[in-house]
């Protein structure tokens, strides 16, 4: 105990954690590991042990071997006989749910702003301004104070009466269906030069498909990965996604995001692609054809075709850059221009605040 200027100051002993706290605390890092592990459970265990000598995770009151055996209690990993511990389908929720609160939490603290349709009329939400009545305006538009205060400045009470000039409306917005697909680059790009790009990728699908299938469950979300060639992945295996030796086939992927979205019965569709690199590559007759050097016309055209094909299609595409390569930034830009959608450069850190809310603004719209 410690006295100053006659007041007692006691040492600060922060309360005591209890076993279920530790669980939760090492739960969440050990998510973490399994995502940069690509779902190999053993692997995630064993940088758990290591971290341990250094920042004290596990002592005598929790042991690893107590977090191990809750991981398997709480259903979080599972044996299989004669193979490794696996990841369960719970522990795949789990990671959803973490992505989600992290990036939505952001979100909510610093909004950077949005996008919204240039239509305007009846819906659920309220917007500010008012308007004049028109024809085809229902009832409930009706602004009905702002309806009277017209009338009664116009004719005063003794000589009360309404007429349709002063009558006001007002908009409202309402929440369209949304058809998306979420494209990830997996070229080798994606974790060269120290940058780990791919985690928080993989973060943002996730986030984005837990917000849809929690709050927005009429919506649609597609996944797909791009490489060499393009596939399509499914949300249980968004955790595991890893990088391989890939050129980037961004005319495939596009072609793949298409096929997608033409069997969603949405008339609001979007692809929303990330990535690091320009086209390197495109497939003709059945063969890779690859240029990993400067802006290669054949692999460009290739891909703006694509981008082409979705505005017909009614398809926009926000691409979110993020690398500031001046060859990509050019293609994107061609890109953005010949689809009339939308780009960003971001960084990752806020990579997951740009998709939802654009995602979120884009469900919005206001129609007369």
């Amino acid at each position: 105990m410690l006295t100053m200027n006659g007041i007692r100051y006691r040492e600060y002993l922060p309360p005591k954690m209890t076993g279920l706290d530790r669980f939760q605390q090492n739960l969440s890092v050990f998510s973490q590991l399994l995502q940069y592990t690509n779902g190999d459970a053993d692997e995630a265990l064993e940088w758990m042990r290591q971290l341990s000598k250094k920042h004290r995770l596990f002592d005598r009151d929790y042991t690893f071997d107590a977090f191990k055996e809750d991981l398997r209690r709480n259903c979080y990993l599972k044996d299989q006989p004669g193979r490794k511990l696996l990841a369960s389908s719970k522990m795949e929720k789990y990671i959803r749910s973490k992505a989600f609160e992290e990036i939505f939490s952001s979100l909510k603290r610093d909004v950077s702003g949005g996008h919204r349709t240039n239509f305007t009329g009846a819906g659920e939400e309220q917007i500010t301004d008012n308007r004049p009545f028109q024809f085809g305006d229902t009832p409930d538009q009706i602004d009905i104070t702002r309806t009277i205060t017209n009338a009664h400045l116009n004719y005063g009470i003794e000589e009360f009466r309404l007429q349709e000039r002063d009558m006001e409306v007002y908009d409202t917005q309402f929440y369209a269906t949304q058809s998306t697909v979420i494209m990830i680059d997996l070229s080798h790009s994606m974790i060269l030069y120290g940058e780990d790009r791919i985690t928080p990728a993989k973060k943002v699908a996730m986030g984005l498909a837990e917000l849809i299938m929690t709050k927005y469950p009429d919506d649609s979300l597609d996944i797909l990965a791009f490489g060499d060639d393009a596939w399509e992945v499914s949300v249980k295996d968004l955790p595991w996604l890893a990088v391989g030796p890939y050129h980037t086939n961004t005319r495939e992927g596009l072609q793949l995001a298409r096929h997608l979205l033409r069997k969603r019965n949405s008339a609001n569709r979007q692809i929303f692609m990330i990535t690091d690199g320009k086209p390197s590559c495109i497939r003709e007759n059945g063969r890779l054809y690859k240029n990993s050097v400067g802006m290669d016309p054949k692999i460009f055209n290739r891909t703006l075709e694509e981008a082409e094909i979705c505005r017909r299609e009614g398809i926009s595409i926000t691409t979110f850059m993020i690398a500031r390569d001046a060859v990509l930034q050019d293609f994107v830009r061609d890109l953005t221009r010949i689809n009339q959608g939308r780009a960003y450069f971001s960084s990752l850190n806020k990579l997951g605040e740009f998709i939802f809310e654009d995602y979120i603004a884009n469900r919005k719209k206001t129609v007369r």
